[in-house]
């Protein structure tokens, strides 16, 4: 039996009630080029599937800027400022957890979009991606007040506008362990979980509207890695029931 076939008959149902799946995909920890960002986006460019890079502000220069114009498919949001655990030891890792005071953390998210705004222009969105995908609650309501329109964890969302003003877009499927090997998890577990989210969305145990998030991480990538991802969207993108969302439509759906 096929690895694919949770995915193949889950779509299946989609496609029996009428329904397009919708899908997005971000990728994590960029901050310069790359042979592995450069694959990247041409596997992005092969497949024709929008390709979300979440920046490293303060490790981000005019090398990224320039590699990323010829590929206008490509967006760009805010992964933290520094990438920094502030998190005490016997914590998990956090860049923006409850650990410093929410003025610092701020300004610095502030400065972090500004920052990546200045260098790619339109095509940042102001979508936050905090590191580890932890963020404390009480900084949440303030993020509109700093310029962002947008927040991505790793969760099904509880709501799709998390505070006035932002809208929330998550990630559900990371397509490496980090629990155990720190490589790529299998196609048969990566299978069962895509299938698993689309299968809370189609019967509503989870909000249906928000697309499933592919969520990959380049720097780390091992040859397994890429093959999943090139045979996810050679598959997803022979079915008429199957959409590839950009950051910005994931951001509003």
């Amino acid at each position: 039996m096929s690895d694919w076939n949770a995915i193949d008959a889950e779509l299946d149902c989609w496609s029996r009630a009428g329904r397009v799946a919708t899908f997005w995909w971000r990728d994590d920890d960029a901050c310069e080029p790359t042979p592995a960002l450069s694959r990247l986006i041409a596997l992005s460019d092969r497949y024709r599937v929008a390709i979300s890079l979440s920046v490293i502000p303060a490790k981000a220069g005019d090398a990224l800027r320039d590699a990323l114009i010829p590929y206008p498919a490509a967006n760009v949001l805010q992964h933290g400022f520094a990438h920094l655990n502030h998190a005490p030891s016997n914590e998990k890792s956090a860049e923006y957890g409850a650990h410093r005071a929410a003025r610092i953390m701020s300004a610095e998210l502030e400065h972090g979009l500004m920052r990546l705004q200045g260098m790619f222009e339109k095509r940042c969105l102001p979508l936050l991606v905090p590191p580890w995908n932890r963020i404390s609650e009480s900084l949440i309501p303030v993020l509109p007040s700093l310029g962002f329109l947008g927040l991505s964890v790793f969760r099904p969302r509880c709501s799709s506008s998390p505070a006035p003003g932002l809208r929330q877009v998550n990630t559900h499927v990371d397509i490496i362990d980090w629990r155990s090997s720190r490589s790529f998890k299998g196609t048969a577990r990566l299978a069962a979980e895509i299938s698993a989210h689309l299968s809370a969305r189609r019967r509503k145990e989870v909000d249906a509207r928000e697309p499933t998030g592919i969520l990959s991480h380049h720097l780390v990538h091992d040859d397994d890695c890429w093959r999943f991802l090139q045979q996810l969207f050679a598959r997803t993108r022979e079915r008429e029931n199957v959409q590839w969302l950009t950051a910005a439509e994931a951001l509003e759906s």
